[in-house]
This record gives structure tokens, sequence and C-alpha cells, in this order.
């Protein structure tokens, strides 16, 4: 409550209508938060796949 009514500057029904999505969006653009991590591209998901295969037959 102190980030979005103190910090931000959030009217209390603007703070108690927002999910929380949205507060940590607009917190992390109040403060200049790191951005979201990249997802991983296809030749990391293959190398990952290599190195954790599915298990075959296992139940």
């Amino acid at each position: 409550m102190a980030a979005g009514l103190g910090v931000l500057g959030l009217a209390p029904t603007v703070f108690w209508t927002m999910t929380p999505r949205e507060f940590d969006a607009a917190l992390r653009g109040r403060l200049g938060g790191a951005r979201e991590p990249a997802a991983p591209s296809r030749a990391d998901l293959a190398a990952l796949m290599r190195q954790f295969p599915d298990g075959m037959g296992e139940t």
C-alpha cells in the first residue's frame, strides 16, 4: 500500500482496482525497473531439449 499510495501517488480507488500486473508495470515505470527478460530463442529451446530430454515410456 505504501508503494501504491505513497510512491506512485495513486488514489485509493485506482490502487484497489489495479491488477497485480498493472501495479508491477506502474511501479517499474516509476522506479525505472528492469524490463522483462527476453523469451528463449528456438536455439536455446533446442539446446535445453537435448540437455533434458523427455523420458520415453515413463509413467
